[in-house]
């Protein structure tokens, strides 16, 4: 076993890029004092007799940097989509206009931008966390094989290349924190 052990440095690169994808998905959910149809993607909407994604019930458009748009298409659903936006705790009170729901994005104040700033880092946190499981998992892989034989300069290139790896997202997580932070800080 001991010359043939190769790591699938592929599946552990693909682990860790799920938990930066992750990452992505909780940072555009937060709302930054612009407008952006992604703060939407959470909402459900009670249609038809279940919860259904908002952009199944209408079109979320953004026409400009304050506003967001909801043109639903079935006009006995916007109390249902108004009801969900409200509900959605995104402290945001939709404006209706037929079948258009407007929602004017209010400007944060310092305290809500700290606050967001905050979550961010807490994201950032649960990423890193999921990046070293990843790394755990290689290194118990390595760990494994190590017992079946593997040479110890082996063992230290794999182990240096897993660490390498990991230390390469640590960096990419911190980096899209830092851009969040100073984007939720921004007036």
């Amino acid at each position: 076993m001991s010359d043939d052990f190769e790591l699938d440095t592929d599946d552990l690169t693909r682990r860790m890029d799920g938990a930066m994808g992750a990452l992505k998905t909780e940072f555009s959910s937060l709302r930054t004092g612009r407008a952006s149809a992604n703060m939407l993607e959470p909402v459900m909407v009670e249609a038809y007799g279940q919860r259904t994604p908002i952009n199944q019930v209408g079109t979320v458009n953004v026409p400009d940097p304050r506003m967001v748009t909801v043109n639903v298409w079935d006009k006995s659903l916007v109390q249902a989509v108004e009801k969900a936006i409200m509900n959605s705790g995104l402290g945001i009170n939709p404006q209706t206009n037929g079948t258009i729901v407007m929602l004017p994005i209010p400007e944060l104040n310092e305290e809500r931008r700290t606050e967001l700033a905050r979550v961010a880092a807490q994201y950032a946190e649960h990423a890193r966390v999921a990046v070293r499981n990843v790394r755990r998992d290689g290194m118990d892989q390595i760990k494994k094989a190590k017992s079946d034989g593997l040479g110890e300069d082996d063992q230290k290139f794999w182990e240096s290349e897993v660490q390498d790896l990991t230390d390469q997202y640590i960096k990419n997580v911190d980096g899209a924190l830092e851009n969040k932070q100073a984007e939720i800080m921004q007036v």
